[in-house]
């Protein structure tokens, strides 16, 4: 079985997100709310559907709950835009050669961690193809996704930017 790797190297940075530092992902998400970045792809069909991926049970993190298409780690030594395009093939066999857009960047804290999330969007009617890295996935309409809010289905991270970005 997969599982997260407490030893992975990952940036440290300042809320602009410039390298400060670095550290392990398991110093990270310990409660030390050492600031790192992340990359989140939201990834929409031509319905103007929006696809969720189901975490799988061994994540340290939100196991089993829906979540973001693509979401990952910035890699120790890695550029966001290298980051997001390495997330979404890992994950959904996406190849990021079509247009991405920034739609925000915003530090997301919880009790065990805090992460500078850079948020894109994609649109695309190539079918993900989900890795052993997810327990899958599936297209979602907003109807669907805003009936499923509050109620431990989603994860709390993807509701906070769900309402963000797309209900303003």
């Amino acid at each position: 079985m997969p599982h997260d790797n407490s030893n992975e190297m990952l940036p440290l940075v300042d809320a602009e997100g410039n390298v400060t530092g670095s550290a392990t992902r398991g110093e990270c998400h310990n409660g030390s709310h050492l600031l790192h970045p992340v990359v989140h792809l939201h990834v929409f069909n031509g319905r103007g559907e929006l696809y969720l991926q189901k975490r799988p049970s061994w994540k340290d993190i939100q196991p089993g709950k829906w979540d973001t298409a693509v979401g990952g780690h910035v890699d120790w030594g890695e550029d966001i835009h290298t980051a997001l395009r390495r997330e979404a093939r890992e994950e959904l066999g996406l190849n990021l050669e079509q247009d991405f857009d920034l739609l925000d960047r915003y530090v997301f804290h919880s009790d065990r961690e805090d992460e500078l999330v850079n948020a894109y969007k994609t649109v695309t009617d190539a079918a993900p193809c989900p890795s052993e890295e997810t327990d899958g996935g599936r297209f979602w309409t907003m109807e669907e996704i805003q009936s499923a809010m509050g109620k431990g289905v989603l994860t709390p991270n993807f509701e906070q930017e769900y309402m963000r970005l797309f209900m303003t």
